[in-house]
């Protein structure tokens, strides 16, 4: 099974799947911007894009890399992702259908207001990361058009991260 924690940057993906992992036995946390990193360091590059995500080769390899993880390890895989791209989503969720993978799809959510809160106190990327300030309408757009009806949502405006992960954890052995 793979559980795919999505939102925008910025959102708590990262430490979410980090709890998440701790909650679920036999779990293991696989980034899948590993993936577009390795692309990245293609020489001589690959074509300017502004995202790894915009080349073909990004969305199979994901699904590649995770099927056979699953088929090493078993278990479950957390996979923190920002997809807001439709296409891409459901190129990449057909991909582990293929393959009988089930994937429970959550959405880590907070209004607008929170999120430029997180952003502007953010200790890793620096406050007010103009990458992570860029991805929030287009975020907002991916969940009126398509995202939130993809995915379970889980508002985290009120939550600890602890608390986010809780709610994930149980939404997935309940």
């Amino acid at each position: 099974m793979i559980v795919w924690i999505n939102g925008t940057h910025g959102a708590g993906k990262t430490t979410a799947a980090a709890l998440v992992r701790r909650l679920l036995p036999d779990s293991r946390v696989f980034d899948a911007e590993k993936v577009g990193e390795a692309l990245m360091d293609i020489s001589p590059s690959l074509p300017e894009t502004g995202n790894f995500q915009h080349w073909p080769p990004w969305r199979p390899l994901v699904v590649e890399t995770a099927r056979h993880v699953l088929d090493y390890t078993g278990g479950t895989l957390v996979m923190p992702m920002t997809v807001l791209v439709e296409e891409y989503w459901r190129e990449i969720s057909a991909g582990l259908d293929r393959y009988g993978i089930p994937v429970r799809h959550f959405v880590l959510h907070a209004d607008q207001e929170t999120l430029r809160g997180r952003i502007a106190g953010d200790a890793v990327l620096g406050p007010d990361s103009p990458f992570r300030l860029a991805h929030l309408e287009p975020y907002a757009q991916a969940a009126r058009t398509w995202l939130h009806a993809e995915a379970e949502v889980v508002d985290t405006t009120r939550l600890t991260p602890g608390g986010t992960a809780l709610r994930i954890a149980e939404a997935v052995r309940g």
